[in-house]
């Protein structure tokens, strides 16, 4: 990718996260666009809507307890 490419994705993505902070989507920056990369590749975005609704609506799941140490 050029660097004129670059830096049109890259004010593309600041549009795109600055339009998501007014909408409290409550997206990161990074997930914004793995999103986005997905519907470049012809993702429902719909579909994706719902994907990330769902993954939000249930519980966090528990974390793997941290190993133990041998002293």
């Amino acid at each position: 990718m050029d660097s004129e490419a670059a830096k049109t994705a890259r004010e593309s993505l600041d549009l795109a996260f600055h339009m998501s902070n007014i909408l409290e989507t409550g997206l990161d920056r990074h997930t914004l666009s793995v999103l986005i990369a997905l519907c470049d590749l012809g993702l429902n975005p719909e579909a994706l809507a719902a994907v990330v609704k769902e993954l939000r609506a249930q519980p966090p799941s528990p974390s793997p307890p941290a190993p133990s140490s041998s002293n």
